[in-house]
């Protein structure tokens, strides 16, 4: 029974440690990120764009459907 609640607790924490090296500290260095990787891979292409959801505080880059379909998520910034 203790064996099951310490691998519990050690993978628990395994993930918050993952999750807060890997996400940014701020919102502006999300959108830094976001805005220079649209920059570099896809110049001034109108059709790839970055937008901010509050919801789940992130930037995602995206890529707009044609003909009204849904966009493509290519890369989420989380903070």
């Amino acid at each position: 029974m203790k064996v099951g609640f310490v691998t519990i607790i050690v993978l628990a924490a395994g993930v918050m440690l993952f999750l807060f090296f890997t996400s940014y500290r701020s919102a502006f260095e999300a959108d830094q990120a976001c805005h220079f990787i649209k920059w570099e891979s896809y110049k001034e292409s109108l059709e790839f764009g970055c937008d901010h959801d509050l919801e789940t505080n992130q930037w995602i880059l995206y890529q707009e459907g044609s003909n009204h379909q849904p966009a493509k998520v290519v890369k989420r910034f989380r903070y």
